[in-house]
C-alpha cells in the first residue's frame, strides 16, 4: 500500500525594496482570493503558511509545492513584496511586525511575551500517512534518532537581526525555547501519550494539544505522523528529499511496530538534543552525531549512512534513484545556510536576501553587469557583523 505524504511550508513575505520583513499577510491572501483556498495566516503577519495536496508521488509533490509557491509569490509581487523560504528572514527587526488578529494568537503573545515576539521564524512540516494514532505513538522512538540529519539538509537560518549568529539554523534556537519543543519522549501507546497532553494543557503552561511542539508528533488532527524540526528551505528539491526521507523513516518504524508491537527504545533520549543542537550548528558542512554510533562524523558520512539504512523502503517506493541524486545534489551544494553566508561575503547581505528570493522562486540570480544590483539602489548596505544604517542587533 502506497503511504501518501503532504507538505506544510512556511513563507516570510518580504519587501522588495528593503528587504526586510513585510507584516503584509493579510493582504497577500485577500490578492490570492478564491485561489487562497491552502494558504493561512500564521502567528505573524509577515508570514503565510501554505498546505500542498497529499501525493503518492514525489513527482506530484515536486510539481505541487511548485505550482503553490509561484501562486503566492504573483500575489506577494503584486504587493511589492516576494517570498522568502529560510528559517530566519536575514534582516529581522524587532518590534516592527505584529502579531496576526487571532484570539489564539493574541492570547499567545500575551502570555508568551519576548518569546512570541521573536517567533519571526519558519519551518517544513512535512506529513505522513499512518495506519492509526497508536502506531504513530510508538513509532516515535525509531524515528527520533534520524531526525537531526533531516534539520542539517534543511539549515537555512544563519542571520538574526542582520547579522552572523555561527549557527547554520538559528531558527532552532530560537524555536526550542518554547517548553514544549525538541525531542518527543517515549510513550508506551496513545493513552500514555494523550495523558500526557492533557496533563500539559491542565498545568496552564500550553492552552491547548495543538502547542505540542515535538520535533515529531502525530498530528492534532490528521491521521499522520508530523516532521517540524526542520527549517524552510528556499528550493523545493530539498523539501522533496526530506519529504522522501522521512516517508521512508515512518514506514519502516511502523512496520516495526506492527510487527514487534514496538519501535524498541534504549531510554537513552539525553544524547537527541545534543545531536539537535549539532546539526543547528553545523548543517551540512561539519560533524553531525551518527544516529548508530552516537558519535561525531562528517555530515556527508552520516547523511550516506542514513540513505544505506533506508534503501530497501526507498526502492520499494520507487525512491530510490530520486532520493540519491538529491541527496548528493544536496551534499555538493553544501546547506542554504553556507550559500547564504557565501553571497553575504562576495558582496552583502542584501544580496544574500535577494539569492534567496530567487531560489525561492525556483530561479537562478543573474549578477548585475555593472557590478551591483540595480535594484539595491538607495538601499541600506549591510554586510555581516556590520553597522549600517541601523540594521543591527544593538538597535533591534
Amino acid at each position: 500500500m502506497t503511504v501518501r505524504i503532504g507538505v506544510e511550508e512556511e513563507f516570510h513575505l518580504i519587501d522588495v525594496e528593503s528587504g526586510a520583513l513585510a507584516p503584509r499577510a493579510g493582504a497577500v491572501l485577500r490578492r490570492l482570493g478564491r485561489r487562497a483556498e491552502g494558504y493561512a495566516r500564521e502567528m505573524q503577519q509577515s508570514v503565510v503558511e501554505t498546505n500542498s495536496g497529499v501525493h503518492d508521488s514525489l513527482e506530484d509533490l515536486h510539481t505541487d509545492l511548485s505550482a503553490s509557491r509561484r501562486r503566492l509569490d504573483r500575489a506577494a509581487s503584486s504587493q511589492g513584496l516576494a517570498i522568502a523560504a529560510a528559517g530566519t528572514a536575514p534582516l529581522t527587526r524587532l518590534g516592527t511586525v505584529p502579531p496576526t488578529d487571532d484570539e489564539r494568537y493574541l492570547h499567545m503573545t500575551d502570555e508568551y511575551r519576548r518569546l512570541a515576539d521573536e517567533q519571526l521564524i519558519c519551518g517544513a512540516q512535512v506529513h505522513v500517512d499512518v495506519p492509526d494514532r497508536d502506531t504513530a505513538v510508538r513509532a516515535l522512538c525509531a524515528v527520533n534518532p534520524w531526525l537531526a540529519p533531516l534539520l542539517a539538509l534543511s539549515a537555512s537560518s544563519p542571520f538574526w537581526l542582520g547579522t552572523d549568529t555561527g549557527y547554520a539554523s538559528w531558527r532552532t534556537m530560537v524555536w526550542q525555547r518554547w517548553p514544549t519543543s525538541g525531542a518527543p519522549a517515549c510513550f508506551a501507546g496513545t493513552e500514555e501519550y494523550d495523558r500526557t497532553l492533557d496533563e500539559l494543557v491542565r498545568s496552564g503552561v500550553i492552552s491547548d494539544p495543538g502547542m505540542i511542539y515535538y520535533d515529531v508528533r502525530p498530528s492534532a488532527h490528521l491521521q499522520t505522523l508530523e516532521l517540524r524540526i526542520c527549517d524552510a528551505c528556499p528550493r523545493v528539491e530539498t523539501v522533496v528529499l526530506i519529504a522522501a526521507l522521512f516517508r521512508a523513516l515512518v514506514t519502516d518504524a511502523c512496520e516495526k511496530v506492527r510487527a514487534t508491537g514496538s519501535a524498541g527504545c534504549d531510554g537513552r533520549h539525553e544524547w537527541l538534543r545534543a545531536a539537535t543542537w549539532r546539526a543547528a550548528r553545523s548543517g551540512l558542512e561539519g560533524d553531525l552525531i551518527d544516529p548508530v554510533t552516537r558519535l561525531a562524523a562528517p555530515a556527508p558520512m552520516v547523511v550516506r549512512g542514513m540513505l544505506r539504512h533506508l534503501r530497501p523502503t526507498l526502492e520499494e517506493y520507487g525512491d530510490w534513484e530520486t532520493t540519491l541524486s538529491l541527496s548528493e545534489e544536496a551534499l555538493a551544494r553544501g546547506s542554504a545556510a553556507h550559500r547564504l553566508r557565501t553571497k553575504a561575503a562576495e558582496e552583502d547581505l542584501l544580496a544574500a536576501v535577494d539569492d534567496l528570493l530567487v531560489q525561492t522562486r525556483g530561479e537562478t540570480l543573474r549578477p548585475a553587469r555593472s557590478g551591483r544590483d540595480p535594484r539595491r539602489i538607495g538601499r541600506p548596505q549591510i554586510r555581516p557583523g556590520g553597522r549600517r544604517d541601523g540594521w543591527t542587533a544593538a538597535s533591534a
